[in-house]
């Protein structure tokens, strides 16, 4: 089916183009036919892992710290994926895993991350996170006195020192469910003051929402002159500041981006949806460029964020999830069916379901367009479609929006969405209908020999 040409067909909206790293572009060009083998043999959807371009984001966030310059520690978050290959290159690169769960914490262990280099957060961890995190020496956030009060607890009756940060609530969002109040804070910087010998305080961090570089900078200058004046009070070991993460990915043009925004109408999405808001996704300054403005801001007179830090001997620590998966996966759907709506587009449903992009279940919608991998060769033509998923459930669309395609779109072709490794892939993966969860991919790409192994496998 064709575009109508009748006067009331649908519209699609302004065009939204994935970037693409060199890496991906060399897979899609040089390997369709692998990728529709992969998908034949091992199933739709099919998430596929690049590592290496992983291993180069690292690298990256590592010489920003270097050109800052500033003392820095990369800890990925690794919520963002479960990917066992993830875990393997933390590892390898030597970078540290931030975790919030007995699995994340067993899972980076096992993947060779020592335990001194894992940052364990969330709120109110159970007794046996506690107790794992103080047995292999790892750096726990803390969240709430009752939190401390049983962490010091433990470290008592195991006779066991713990490390820890002392998660503050920041100023500017006093409305955060995390963090400890001005009060709670110097009562636990106290408590540790008191308990020397169970509890050693290394530092500070906070959880800050949104992508403000400003905001992000000025918390973090609170908090060094926090980490400066508890030093003094003979907490010497108050050397540490962790800034989070927050750090924007972008996954579109900022041009392409804003020309959306301003186009954007209900009428171009199917059932006229509205949406709460969208992530930024052609964010003009993002991932390694964020944590140099980061860095770079002004915090006091004629000093910078960095300098700061480095002047009073204190280490940066940081725990992207998104910004260290840039363009470090595609996920891979198969059409089952199209159907023509008679409305001036189509409803393509794919073989899995929303459930593996996992922004339509935050009441949003994951707007870089995915390119489509025909299953045979055929003429261009306009193609409008909204991309569905293949459960009963009336919200599973993968894609709301009408987008036009440069060719019909036919069962057996593959539908790739690029850039999903950040939270997209397997954040809310269900085994709903029985469905099994999908397969993850691991690539290798040297120069023009494809290499893959299921992701998980020694």
């Amino acid at each position: 089916m064709h575009l109508p040409s009748r006067s009331n067909a649908s519209q699609p909206s302004n065009p939204l183009a994935s970037l693409r790293h060199a890496r991906v572009d060399d897979l899609l060009r040089q390997h369709p036919a692998a990728l529709h083998d992969l998908v034949q043999g091992l199933g739709s959807p099919l998430h596929l892992m690049l590592p290496q371009v992983f291993v180069e984001n690292i690298r990256q966030f590592q010489r920003t710290f270097d050109q800052a310059p500033a003392t820095g520690t990369l800890l990925f978050a690794k919520k963002a994926n479960k990917a066992d290959c993830l875990i393997q290159a933390c590892s390898q690169e030597g970078i540290g895993v931030d975790v919030a769960s007995v699995g994340e914490l067993e899972k980076a262990l096992g993947g060779g991350v020592p335990g001194h280099a894992i940052g364990v957060s969330g709120p109110e961890k159970s007794e046996r996170l506690l107790a794992l995190s103080l047995s292999h020496q790892c750096l726990l956030a803390i969240d709430s006195p009752s939190e401390l009060q049983r962490l010091l607890h433990l470290a008592r009756h195991r006779d066991q020192q713990a490390r820890l940060l002392l998660r503050c609530l920041p100023e500017s969002q006093p409305e955060s469910r995390f963090g400890l109040d001005p009060g709670q804070c110097a009562q636990a910087i106290a408590l540790c003051r008191e308990h020397p010998r169970w509890l050693r305080l290394m530092g500070f961090s906070f959880h800050l929402g949104g992508y403000s570089s400003e905001q992000r900078a000025q918390t973090a200058n609170r908090l060094l002159d926090l980490c400066v004046s508890t030093r003094a009070a003979g907490l010497e070991h108050c050397r540490r500041l962790n800034l989070g993460g927050g750090l924007a990915v972008r996954y579109v043009s900022p041009g392409a981006w804003a020309r959306f925004l301003q186009q954007d109408r209900p009428n171009h999405y199917h059932g006229a949806r509205t949406f709460n808001g969208f992530y930024p996704y052609g964010a003009p300054r993002a991932t390694a460029d964020a944590l140099a403005d980061i860095l770079a801001t002004p915090v006091d007179t004629a000093m910078t964020l960095a300098q700061k830090a480095e002047r009073h001997a204190i280490e940066l620590m940081i725990e992207p999830g998104r910004a260290l998966l840039d363009q470090a996966g595609i996920s891979a759907f198969r059409v089952q069916g199209v159907k023509d709506r008679g409305d001036g587009y189509v409803l393509v449903t794919v073989q899995g379901s929303s459930f593996s992009l996992s922004e339509q279940w935050f009441n949003s919608e994951f707007l870089p367009e995915p390119l489509l991998l025909p299953a045979e060769p055929r003429p261009a033509a306009p193609f409008l479609a909204c991309v569905g998923g293949s459960t009963c459930l009336e919200s599973d669309m993968l894609t709301w929006r009408k987008i036009r395609f440069d060719q019909p779109v036919r069962p057996g072709d593959l539908l790739v969405y690029l850039n999903t490794a950040g939270y997209q892939m397997d954040s809310n993966e269900s085994p709903f209908h029985e469905a099994r969860l999908p397969h993850k991919v691991v690539i290798e790409l040297d120069g023009p020999t494809l290499r893959w192994k299921l992701d998980g496998l020694a």
